[in-house]
């Protein structure tokens, strides 16, 4: 099996373009076979370019543990730059069909014609309980008291397409988020799990973001999660509606638009290329 290695600000993905590639459909047992960073190629999740009846291309995105995820930001960029570079699609804006509906990223050109950044048009953002998905009673969850392993955590949510926890702390440094992480992501109150970004406000536009992504545990950076973070910052009056989220892997240029629209603008870059035995797994 043909893949390449990708990865926006160090959330990394192994491409596997099934245009040309027969691969097994045990997809989610393959993604955790391959994304074993010992025994597989190594990444936190599986991305495959398949086609699409509604849109020029479709994205499948699983996690390392084989789950399968409605959407990611990093991920989307990687994989607009590899189907536009592979000249799977010659436009540098696109339709991508996913799991949580039709994301159309753009590329950005350089002097030299070369993929300098792509910037993502991520939808609007989900705000209703319901939506999120979340238990309780109907509304929006702004500044929403949550207990988690008894103690009252002061929780923001927002649904990207895939589900976000925003926290806001006052020092980053201090958050064990190897072990709030997974209490809030299998928290019962969420029926599909969460995503969980711990954020600390530098000023109106800057903010630190820390994250522990739903199947994959601590990464270093999360698209949709950079674009909950903005959405919750400015509904609790933090944030301004564009700003920079800086996260480990680098920084992410979010913009919540006067049409409702995330935008998210950033790098998205090819490691390596390989072929995969898959018959050693």
């Amino acid at each position: 099996m043909n893949f390449s290695k990708m990865h926006g600000l160090g959330n990394d993905f192994i491409i596997v373009n099934t245009l040309k590639e027969k691969i097994p459909e045990e997809y989610s047992i393959l993604a955790k076979k391959i994304c074993d960073r010992h025994f597989g190629i190594g990444g936190d999740g599986l991305i495959l370019v398949l086609p699409s009846n509604k849109a020029d291309i479709r994205m499948r995105i699983f996690n390392s543990d084989g789950s399968e995820a409605e959407m990611c930001g990093n991920g989307i960029r990687c994989f607009a730059k590899y189907v536009f570079e592979e000249g799977i699609t010659k436009k540098t804006k696109m339709d991508v069909e996913t799991l949580a509906g039709i994301i159309v990223p753009e590329i950005l050109l350089n002097n030299d014609n070369k993929v300098s950044l792509v910037k993502v048009d991520m939808g609007e953002p989900q705000l209703e309980r319901s939506k999120i998905p979340m238990y309780g009673k109907e509304g929006q969850v702004i500044k929403e008291k949550l207990i988690v392993n008894e103690e009252e955590l002061e929780i923001t949510a927002v649904s990207m397409g895939n589900p976000h926890c925003v926290i806001f702390v006052p020092d980053i440094e201090n958050i064990n988020i190897e072990k709030w992480g997974p209490l809030l992501e299998n928290h019962g109150v969420f029926p599909r799990k969460v995503n969980v970004e711990f954020v600390q406000v530098l000023n109106r536009e800057e903010a630190l973001m820390r994250v522990w992504e739903r199947g994959a545990g601590i990464t270093l950076a999360c698209g949709t999660g950079a674009c909950a973070t903005l959405v919750a910052g400015v509904l609790n009056n933090y944030l301004n509606c564009r700003a920079t989220i800086k996260l480990l892997g680098g920084e992410l240029s979010i913009q919540w638009a006067d049409n409702n629209h995330l935008y998210m603008t950033g790098p998205a870059v090819e490691v390596f290329r390989g072929v995969l035995n898959i018959e050693n797994l």
